[in-house]
């Protein structure tokens, strides 16, 4: 599968933006889908998981209550809704995918077997 990110831009904390993913190839339901974001002199880090049906989600504590990562199967799209935006969630963001279905497992960039390009998320103080 071929993932495309899109979306990202430039917003004041407290803000908001909807990040997409557009995904190619086979059907994007038989994949686990994440997002994953990684600052500038940081590793990558986990943001968000989601189930192939898109039934069950997972959160890293960080953007628990403010995030919000959700897919629509028939357009082969995953999104990642962000509000109450901080200056701390200015990062490069990424989707990923993976052949496990659920969230349980697999929340490690090294477990993804599929990589968008990342977008730039840039939260003003």
């Amino acid at each position: 599968v071929q993932l495309q990110a899109c979306g990202g831009g430039l917003v004041q904390a407290g803000g908001s933006l909807r990040l997409s993913c557009a995904a190619s190839g086979r059907p994007f339901m038989t994949y686990g889908g994440r997002w994953f974001r990684q600052a500038p002199g940081k590793e990558r880090e986990f943001v968000a998981a989601i189930s192939g049906r898109g039934d069950i989600t997972y959160y890293a504590d960080s953007v628990k209550g403010r995030f919000r990562i959700s897919r629509d199967n028939a357009k082969n799209t995953m999104f990642l809704q962000m509000d109450s935006l901080k200056p701390e969630d200015t990062a490069e963001y990424y989707c990923a995918a993976t052949h496990y279905s659920g969230t349980t497992l697999r929340r490690t960039p090294s477990s993804m077997e599929y990589w968008g390009k990342g977008t730039q998320v840039t939260v003003s103080s």
